[in-house]
Protein backbone atom coordinates (compact mmCIF):
# COMPACT_ATOMS: atom_id res chain seq x y z
CA UNK A 1 0.00 0.00 0.00
CA UNK A 2 1.03 3.26 -0.98
CA UNK A 3 1.79 5.90 1.97
CA UNK A 4 -0.32 9.49 1.87
CA UNK A 5 2.16 12.11 2.34
CA UNK A 6 0.16 14.62 2.22
CA UNK A 7 -3.14 16.18 2.39
CA UNK A 8 -4.65 19.08 0.55
CA UNK A 9 -7.85 20.22 2.02
CA UNK A 10 -10.87 22.59 1.75
CA UNK A 11 -9.85 25.39 4.31
CA UNK A 12 -11.51 28.89 4.71
CA UNK A 13 -8.95 31.53 5.44
CA UNK A 14 -9.36 34.81 7.48
CA UNK A 15 -8.84 37.57 5.48
CA UNK A 16 -6.08 39.46 6.35
CA UNK A 17 -6.94 43.31 7.35
CA UNK A 18 -7.34 45.13 4.36
CA UNK A 19 -4.72 47.47 5.40
CA UNK A 20 -2.00 44.83 5.03
CA UNK A 21 -3.05 43.07 1.76
CA UNK A 22 -0.28 45.26 -0.63
CA UNK A 23 1.77 45.64 2.56
CA UNK A 24 5.19 44.78 1.23
CA UNK A 25 7.62 42.85 4.04
CA UNK A 26 9.78 45.30 5.96
CA UNK A 27 13.12 45.38 4.31
CA UNK A 28 11.73 43.65 0.85
CA UNK A 29 13.57 45.04 -1.84
CA UNK A 30 10.82 46.83 -4.14
CA UNK A 31 10.36 44.79 -8.03
CA UNK A 32 12.66 46.47 -10.06
CA UNK A 33 11.15 48.83 -11.99
CA UNK A 34 10.89 47.94 -16.05
CA UNK A 35 12.74 50.77 -18.01
CA UNK A 36 11.86 49.27 -21.79
CA UNK A 37 9.04 46.51 -21.52
CA UNK A 38 5.28 47.26 -20.58
CA UNK A 39 3.67 45.03 -18.44
CA UNK A 40 1.34 43.19 -19.74
CA UNK A 41 -2.64 44.46 -18.98
CA UNK A 42 -3.80 40.73 -19.19
CA UNK A 43 -0.98 38.18 -17.92
CA UNK A 44 -2.75 34.98 -19.05
CA UNK A 45 -3.96 34.52 -22.40
CA UNK A 46 -7.05 32.20 -22.43
CA UNK A 47 -7.63 30.30 -26.11
CA UNK A 48 -8.91 26.83 -27.37
CA UNK A 49 -7.04 24.09 -29.43
CA UNK A 50 -6.82 24.71 -32.76
CA UNK A 51 -6.64 28.55 -32.56
CA UNK A 52 -4.88 31.16 -32.66
CA UNK A 53 -3.73 33.22 -29.72
CA UNK A 54 -1.31 35.98 -29.29
CA UNK A 55 1.14 36.62 -26.72
CA UNK A 56 1.98 40.37 -25.66
CA UNK A 57 5.26 42.13 -25.23
CA UNK A 58 5.50 45.45 -26.51
CA UNK A 59 8.71 48.00 -25.77
CA UNK A 60 8.21 51.49 -24.47
CA UNK A 61 11.64 52.33 -25.75
CA UNK A 62 14.23 50.88 -28.22
CA UNK A 63 17.53 50.39 -26.28
CA UNK A 64 20.85 50.15 -28.67
CA UNK A 65 22.42 46.74 -29.52
CA UNK A 66 19.49 44.76 -27.63
CA UNK A 67 17.20 41.25 -28.93
CA UNK A 68 14.37 39.76 -27.49
CA UNK A 69 13.92 36.55 -26.78
CA UNK A 70 10.89 34.42 -26.34
CA UNK A 71 11.18 31.34 -24.15
CA UNK A 72 8.74 28.46 -22.64
CA UNK A 73 9.35 28.34 -19.11
CA UNK A 74 8.97 24.22 -18.52
CA UNK A 75 8.99 23.84 -14.74
CA UNK A 76 8.86 19.81 -14.81
CA UNK A 77 11.92 19.62 -16.80
CA UNK A 78 13.66 22.26 -15.34
CA UNK A 79 14.27 24.44 -18.06
CA UNK A 80 13.36 27.23 -20.58
CA UNK A 81 13.04 26.06 -24.13
CA UNK A 82 14.08 29.35 -26.41
CA UNK A 83 11.36 30.03 -29.57
CA UNK A 84 12.04 32.76 -31.06
CA UNK A 85 15.36 35.36 -31.01
CA UNK A 86 14.94 38.83 -32.57
CA UNK A 87 17.02 41.78 -33.12
CA UNK A 88 14.21 44.43 -34.53
CA UNK A 89 15.32 43.48 -38.19
CA UNK A 90 15.58 39.76 -38.10
CA UNK A 91 14.63 37.07 -36.02
CA UNK A 92 15.25 33.02 -35.95
CA UNK A 93 12.91 30.61 -34.51
CA UNK A 94 14.05 27.53 -32.34
CA UNK A 95 12.33 24.26 -31.50
CA UNK A 96 8.90 22.12 -32.12
CA UNK A 97 6.71 25.15 -31.80
CA UNK A 98 8.90 26.64 -34.88
CA UNK A 99 6.63 26.22 -37.70
CA UNK A 100 4.08 27.13 -35.92
CA UNK A 101 5.36 30.60 -34.39
CA UNK A 102 5.65 34.20 -35.47
CA UNK A 103 6.47 37.77 -34.05
CA UNK A 104 2.95 39.78 -34.81
CA UNK A 105 4.85 43.40 -35.15
CA UNK A 106 2.48 45.39 -35.63
CA UNK A 107 4.81 48.19 -34.87
CA UNK A 108 8.14 48.83 -34.56
CA UNK A 109 7.56 48.48 -30.51
CA UNK A 110 5.77 44.84 -30.78
CA UNK A 111 7.82 42.18 -30.06
CA UNK A 112 4.48 39.64 -29.07
CA UNK A 113 4.06 36.48 -30.09
CA UNK A 114 1.83 35.06 -32.20
CA UNK A 115 1.10 30.73 -32.20
CA UNK A 116 -1.05 29.26 -34.70
CA UNK A 117 -3.16 25.89 -34.62
CA UNK A 118 -2.18 25.96 -30.56
CA UNK A 119 -1.94 22.67 -29.23
CA UNK A 120 -2.32 21.07 -25.81
CA UNK A 121 1.05 20.98 -25.25
CA UNK A 122 1.38 24.68 -25.47
CA UNK A 123 -0.27 25.55 -22.78
CA UNK A 124 1.62 26.87 -20.18
CA UNK A 125 3.98 29.94 -19.03
CA UNK A 126 6.18 31.82 -21.49
CA UNK A 127 8.51 35.19 -20.85
CA UNK A 128 9.31 37.61 -23.27
CA UNK A 129 12.86 38.68 -22.23
CA UNK A 130 14.76 41.86 -23.52
CA UNK A 131 18.82 40.82 -24.00
CA UNK A 132 20.49 44.40 -23.44
CA UNK A 133 23.70 43.74 -21.74
CA UNK A 134 23.37 45.01 -17.88
CA UNK A 135 20.00 46.13 -18.51
CA UNK A 136 18.04 42.78 -18.90
CA UNK A 137 14.74 42.51 -18.06
CA UNK A 138 11.34 40.02 -18.65
CA UNK A 139 8.03 39.80 -18.62
CA UNK A 140 6.38 36.63 -18.24
CA UNK A 141 2.38 35.16 -19.21
CA UNK A 142 0.45 32.64 -19.19
CA UNK A 143 -1.43 30.75 -22.12
CA UNK A 144 -4.20 29.14 -20.70
CA UNK A 145 -6.33 26.45 -22.68
CA UNK A 146 -9.98 25.81 -21.66
CA UNK A 147 -9.93 22.12 -21.34
CA UNK A 148 -11.27 18.58 -19.18
CA UNK A 149 -9.41 16.51 -16.58
CA UNK A 150 -10.59 13.01 -16.77
CA UNK A 151 -8.64 9.94 -14.96
CA UNK A 152 -7.90 7.03 -17.16
CA UNK A 153 -6.59 3.59 -16.87
CA UNK A 154 -6.26 0.36 -19.23
CA UNK A 155 -8.16 -2.44 -19.70
CA UNK A 156 -5.94 -4.57 -17.89
CA UNK A 157 -7.22 -3.25 -14.51
CA UNK A 158 -6.07 -0.11 -12.31
CA UNK A 159 -2.54 0.77 -11.41
CA UNK A 160 -0.36 -0.32 -14.59
CA UNK A 161 0.90 2.39 -15.77
CA UNK A 162 4.34 3.73 -14.79
CA UNK A 163 5.00 7.65 -15.30
CA UNK A 164 5.87 6.97 -19.16
CA UNK A 165 3.48 4.64 -19.80
CA UNK A 166 0.77 7.28 -18.43
CA UNK A 167 2.14 9.79 -20.70
CA UNK A 168 1.64 8.05 -23.66
CA UNK A 169 -1.60 6.82 -22.44
CA UNK A 170 -2.94 10.36 -22.27
CA UNK A 171 -1.28 11.24 -25.80
CA UNK A 172 -2.86 8.11 -27.51
CA UNK A 173 -6.31 9.40 -26.29
CA UNK A 174 -5.79 13.16 -27.86
CA UNK A 175 -5.02 14.35 -24.78
CA UNK A 176 -1.59 15.00 -22.21
CA UNK A 177 -1.32 13.94 -18.65
CA UNK A 178 -2.30 17.22 -16.80
CA UNK A 179 -0.68 19.50 -14.94
CA UNK A 180 -1.83 20.26 -11.19
CA UNK A 181 -3.42 23.06 -11.34
CA UNK A 182 -5.47 21.50 -14.17
CA UNK A 183 -6.01 18.54 -11.64
CA UNK A 184 -7.26 21.16 -8.92
CA UNK A 185 -9.09 23.05 -10.66
CA UNK A 186 -10.91 19.81 -11.86
CA UNK A 187 -11.35 18.88 -8.17
CA UNK A 188 -13.23 22.46 -7.63
CA UNK A 189 -15.31 21.61 -10.40
CA UNK A 190 -16.62 18.57 -8.49
CA UNK A 191 -13.89 15.77 -10.26
CA UNK A 192 -14.11 13.41 -7.28
CA UNK A 193 -12.35 10.15 -8.02
CA UNK A 194 -10.87 7.42 -5.41
CA UNK A 195 -7.84 6.08 -7.49
CA UNK A 196 -4.59 7.90 -7.84
CA UNK A 197 -2.79 8.78 -11.00
CA UNK A 198 0.16 10.67 -12.50
CA UNK A 199 0.10 13.74 -13.31
CA UNK A 200 2.60 15.56 -16.18
CA UNK A 201 5.60 17.09 -12.65
CA UNK A 202 6.12 13.28 -12.26
CA UNK A 203 3.67 13.44 -9.23
CA UNK A 204 0.85 11.32 -8.12
CA UNK A 205 -2.67 12.27 -6.32
CA UNK A 206 -6.17 12.09 -6.37
CA UNK A 207 -9.14 13.99 -6.40
CA UNK A 208 -11.90 13.78 -3.24
CA UNK A 209 -15.17 15.73 -3.27
CA UNK A 210 -16.97 12.98 -0.55
CA UNK A 211 -14.88 11.75 2.14
CA UNK A 212 -15.03 7.53 2.50
CA UNK A 213 -13.83 4.78 3.69
CA UNK A 214 -12.29 3.65 1.19
CA UNK A 215 -10.95 6.81 -0.16
CA UNK A 216 -8.32 7.92 2.68
CA UNK A 217 -11.37 7.58 5.34
CA UNK A 218 -14.28 9.56 6.58
CA UNK A 219 -11.56 12.01 8.64
CA UNK A 220 -10.22 13.61 6.25
CA UNK A 221 -11.05 16.77 4.42
CA UNK A 222 -12.37 17.08 0.92
CA UNK A 223 -9.14 17.86 -1.41
CA UNK A 224 -6.44 17.01 -4.13
CA UNK A 225 -4.43 14.01 -2.07
CA UNK A 226 -1.23 13.57 -3.04
CA UNK A 227 1.55 10.65 -2.74
CA UNK A 228 3.90 13.28 -3.67
CA UNK A 229 6.72 12.43 -6.47
CA UNK A 230 7.52 8.83 -7.21
CA UNK A 231 9.67 6.48 -8.86
CA UNK A 232 8.83 6.97 -12.81
CA UNK A 233 10.19 3.58 -13.99
CA UNK A 234 8.87 1.92 -10.85
CA UNK A 235 6.16 3.04 -9.41
CA UNK A 236 2.58 2.24 -11.18
CA UNK A 237 -0.59 4.18 -11.02
CA UNK A 238 -3.52 5.40 -12.82
CA UNK A 239 -3.34 8.59 -15.20
CA UNK A 240 -5.07 12.16 -15.20
CA UNK A 241 -5.31 13.34 -18.22
CA UNK A 242 -6.04 16.72 -20.03
CA UNK A 243 -7.86 17.59 -23.21
CA UNK A 244 -9.23 20.79 -24.87
CA UNK A 245 -11.82 21.45 -27.38
CA UNK A 246 -10.59 21.44 -30.83
CA UNK A 247 -12.44 24.32 -33.55
CA UNK A 248 -14.09 22.48 -36.28
CA UNK A 249 -14.74 18.65 -35.01
CA UNK A 250 -17.51 16.99 -34.22
CA UNK A 251 -18.35 13.66 -32.16
CA UNK A 252 -21.31 12.19 -32.86
CA UNK A 253 -22.75 8.63 -32.10
CA UNK A 254 -24.02 5.65 -34.59
CA UNK A 255 -26.91 3.56 -33.56
CA UNK A 256 -26.22 -0.55 -33.72
CA UNK A 257 -25.35 -3.49 -32.74
CA UNK A 258 -21.91 -3.91 -33.70
CA UNK A 259 -19.08 -5.29 -32.15
CA UNK A 260 -15.61 -3.36 -31.63
CA UNK A 261 -14.54 -4.40 -35.69
CA UNK A 262 -17.72 -3.05 -37.10
CA UNK A 263 -18.20 -0.14 -34.77
CA UNK A 264 -14.46 1.46 -36.37
CA UNK A 265 -15.84 0.37 -39.94
CA UNK A 266 -19.23 2.15 -39.33
CA UNK A 267 -17.39 5.72 -38.70
CA UNK A 268 -14.71 5.07 -41.53
CA UNK A 269 -17.81 4.26 -43.89
CA UNK A 270 -19.18 7.77 -42.82
CA UNK A 271 -15.59 9.24 -43.55
CA UNK A 272 -14.88 9.88 -39.90
CA UNK A 273 -12.69 7.73 -37.32
CA UNK A 274 -13.89 5.75 -34.48
CA UNK A 275 -13.56 8.42 -31.03
CA UNK A 276 -11.27 8.40 -28.76
CA UNK A 277 -11.72 8.63 -25.25
CA UNK A 278 -10.11 12.57 -25.09
CA UNK A 279 -12.70 13.73 -28.16
CA UNK A 280 -15.35 12.11 -26.02
CA UNK A 281 -14.89 14.18 -23.17
CA UNK A 282 -14.52 16.90 -25.14
CA UNK A 283 -17.47 16.68 -26.71
CA UNK A 284 -19.67 16.40 -23.77
CA UNK A 285 -17.91 19.50 -21.83
CA UNK A 286 -17.67 21.63 -24.59
CA UNK A 287 -20.59 20.40 -26.94
CA UNK A 288 -23.15 19.46 -24.31
CA UNK A 289 -23.17 15.96 -25.78
CA UNK A 290 -26.15 14.31 -24.26
CA UNK A 291 -26.47 10.11 -24.93
CA UNK A 292 -28.18 7.46 -23.13
CA UNK A 293 -26.58 4.89 -25.03
CA UNK A 294 -23.12 3.28 -24.69
CA UNK A 295 -20.55 3.17 -27.18
CA UNK A 296 -17.36 1.65 -28.64
CA UNK A 297 -14.26 4.42 -28.23
CA UNK A 298 -10.70 3.77 -29.96
CA UNK A 299 -8.95 2.18 -27.01
CA UNK A 300 -11.93 -0.39 -26.78
CA UNK A 301 -13.91 0.65 -23.67
CA UNK A 302 -17.25 1.65 -23.88
CA UNK A 303 -19.07 4.67 -22.91
CA UNK A 304 -21.94 7.59 -22.99
CA UNK A 305 -21.85 11.03 -21.88
CA UNK A 306 -24.68 12.41 -20.13
CA UNK A 307 -25.05 16.39 -18.91
CA UNK A 308 -28.71 16.26 -17.91
CA UNK A 309 -28.75 13.59 -15.60
CA UNK A 310 -32.09 11.23 -15.35
CA UNK A 311 -32.70 8.40 -13.77
CA UNK A 312 -32.79 5.78 -16.85
CA UNK A 313 -29.53 6.86 -18.04
CA UNK A 314 -27.07 5.20 -14.35
CA UNK A 315 -29.19 7.18 -12.08
CA UNK A 316 -25.81 9.60 -10.70
CA UNK A 317 -27.10 12.59 -9.43
CA UNK A 318 -23.99 14.57 -11.45
CA UNK A 319 -23.16 14.69 -15.36
CA UNK A 320 -20.22 12.98 -16.60
CA UNK A 321 -18.75 10.21 -18.85
CA UNK A 322 -19.53 7.15 -18.04
CA UNK A 323 -17.87 3.87 -18.48
CA UNK A 324 -18.96 -0.17 -19.16
CA UNK A 325 -15.17 -0.53 -18.79
CA UNK A 326 -13.83 -2.72 -21.84
CA UNK A 327 -16.31 -5.65 -22.50
CA UNK A 328 -15.27 -8.44 -24.94
CA UNK A 329 -14.52 -7.10 -28.46
CA UNK A 330 -17.02 -9.54 -30.16
CA UNK A 331 -19.59 -8.33 -28.14
CA UNK A 332 -22.27 -6.93 -30.83
CA UNK A 333 -24.42 -4.83 -27.69
CA UNK A 334 -23.67 -1.13 -28.33
CA UNK A 335 -23.00 1.13 -31.01
CA UNK A 336 -20.17 3.78 -31.88
CA UNK A 337 -18.95 7.39 -31.18
CA UNK A 338 -17.18 8.85 -34.34
CA UNK A 339 -15.28 11.26 -34.59
CA UNK A 340 -14.75 14.09 -37.23
CA UNK A 341 -11.71 16.56 -37.20
CA UNK A 342 -11.16 19.79 -39.18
Amino acid sequence: MHRLLLLGCLCLLAAPPASSIFQRPTGTPAPPRLQYLLEPLHPTVHTRRGATATLPCVLRALPHNYRVKWSKVEPANYREDIIIITNGLYHKNYGPLSPRVRLRHSHRYDASLTITDVALEDEGRYRCQLVNGLEDESVSLTLHLEGVVFPYQPSNGRYKFNYHEAKRACEQQDSRLATYQQLYKAWTEGLDWCNAGWILDGTVHYPIINSREPCGGRLFLPGVRTYGARDKQKDRFDAFCFTSALQGSQVYFIRGHLNFKEAGQACRNHGAAIAKVGQLYSAWKFSQLDRCDGGWLADGSVRYPITTPRQRCGGLPDPGVRSFGFPSKEMRTYGTYCFVGK
